[in-house]
């Protein structure tokens, strides 16, 4: 799979499928996208290849775990193109709408984790099947959080 920015200045390619598939509705995703959540396809580092540019990168520090999340971003027009860790050094996160082909990985219920739905906007549509967590999908002391997992759809503040 290949993405790049909006003007074309950065590219990149991830091979196969990602690890997992992240719908995050945390007021960080929220505004760094400008739209109500990101979705976020979370690669291997080592299945991760910068094609072409530098990216300039922006630190911030996660409300949620903490650590740094390092925003890749394209200066000449402002594209976010991806996520690297602190806090999970070995992925990369992409921001999906930055592939050529945004559907060309399985972001069925089944592969893909629905986090921060306590902080979900009004009307956000969350699938049947969907394993929803309020939060992380972890606690602050590493244990696992347990997803609430959605027989209808559920529509966030209807």
């Amino acid at each position: 799979m290949q993405g790049r920015c909006l003007c074309g200045d950065i590219a990149y390619e991830a091979d196969g499928q990602p690890a997992t598939v992240t719908v995050c509705h945390c007021r960080f995703c929220q505004r760094a996208t400008g739209g109500a959540y990101l979705v976020d396809a979370l690669f291997r580092r080592d299945h991760f290849r910068l094609l072409q540019g530098t990216p300039r990168v922006y630190d911030q520090l996660s409300e949620g775990s903490g650590n740094l999340v390092h925003i890749q971003f394209c200066e000449r027009c402002g594209t976010k193109l991806w996520l690297e860790f602190q806090r999970f050094p070995s992925l990369v996160g992409i921001f999906a709408g930055t592939l050529d082909d945004p559907n060309a990985f399985d972001r069925s219920p089944a592969r893909t984790h629905y986090i921060f739905a306590d902080q979900a906007a009004d009307w956000t549509v969350m699938p049947p099947g969907a394993r929803v967590y309020p939060g992380d999908t972890a606690h602050p002391d590493g244990t696992r959080a347990v997803p609430l997992c959605l027989d209808a759809v559920r529509i966030v503040g209807a």
